[in-house]
């Protein structure tokens, strides 16, 4: 299967060049959101499709006023991580040993600084304790119970009952709850220019406890510098054995198209045996969305372009 890319949500062939920007002046902003690449065909996206569209309609009025790129795709996250239509935070499903495992992680193009949580339990948002990661300590990562005692000292609102809290994402069937998988993810353009990507997981259904997927991880699951923002979703193991957003970041920087950088980051997964998708977003305002899984669900908004939200197949 040849990798699906998307323009702004839009499908187009694998050899149609991004839309050129030529003027830095005219760019404006641009976000891009994806609900994971572990969508399955026949199943009924819709519920998750509106919320995409709603959240790409907010994070548009967000920054078309001013707002951060970082502070857009940390509170999107947050709030698909709140949710419950995607795995991740509240849809995320039990672990080998029966209880939730959560990744998360952001990055800033600004000076690169980054935070990020892994294998954290019972938080209601564990991107925002990444972010808190990022601000408040010297780190980029904490895990297991560490991160959890990081999390209760600064606040963090916690799963009071485990039992009750967490739901099957939209799509999911309960008779799957081994072997599927979800992410969620956005990056962002700002009006100043500055780029920013967040991703966070409940991981692979009934994976092993302890195990760490790329979502968290600053290089395979996100990346953000002065030129690219870029949240990946998919089979982790492959992401990280490819390099995952950072792979795709260096091929654009050494002066690859998006097209060529993203799909041969994509290929690699594939060769590896994996598959899943990326979003990316460029400081000339370049759009992308890129998968070679069955679906992607995926939601855009730009200076250009309004809302608008689809599960690709």
């Amino acid at each position: 299967m040849r990798n699906k890319f998307l323009l702004s949500c839009a499908p187009v062939s694998t050899t149609r060049q991004i839309i050129p920007v030529t003027s830095k002046s005219n760019i404006g902003y641009a976000v891009m959101l994806h609900g994971g690449a572990g969508a399955r065909a026949g199943r009924d996206y819709s519920e998750a499709e509106a919320h995409l569209k709603e959240l790409a309609q907010w994070a548009s009025k967000e920054l078309w006023a001013g707002g951060s790129a970082l502070d857009v795709v940390t509170r999107i996250v947050a709030k698909m991580e709140r949710s419950g239509k995607y795995v991740a935070g509240r849809g995320s499903a039990p672990n080998s040993a029966g209880y939730v495992e959560m990744d998360a992680s952001v990055m800033s193009g600004p000076g690169q600084k980054a935070g990020a949580v892994a294998v954290i339990s019972d938080v209601v948002s564990p991107v925002t304790v990444a972010r808190q990661v990022m601000e408040n300590t010297d780190h980029v990562m904490l895990a297991g119970p560490g991160a959890l005692a990081f999390a209760r000292s600064q606040g963090a609102e916690l799963v009071e009952n485990p039992d009750d809290y967490y739901v099957l994402p939209v799509g999911a069937l309960k008779e799957e709850v081994h072997g599927g998988h979800g992410t969620v993810g956005a990056v962002a353009l700002d009006l100043k220019g500055r780029l920013a990507g967040a991703t966070s997981t409940g991981g692979t259904y009934g994976k092993l406890e302890g195990r760490v997927g790329d979502s968290p991880l600053i290089g395979p699951g996100t990346w953000a510098d002065d030129s690219i923002a870029i949240s990946c979703t998919g089979a982790g193991e492959q992401f990280i054995r490819s390099g995952g957003a950072a792979a795709v970041a260096w091929r654009y920087r050494s002066g690859l198209s998006l097209n060529d950088s993203v799909n041969g980051m994509l290929d690699d997964v594939k060769r590896m045996g994996g598959d899943g998708g990326l979003i990316a977003v460029t400081a000339k305002g370049e759009m992308a969305a890129v998968y070679n899984s069955e679906g992607m669900k995926c939601s855009s908004a730009s200076t250009r372009e309004p809302a608008s939200a689809k599960t690709f197949w």
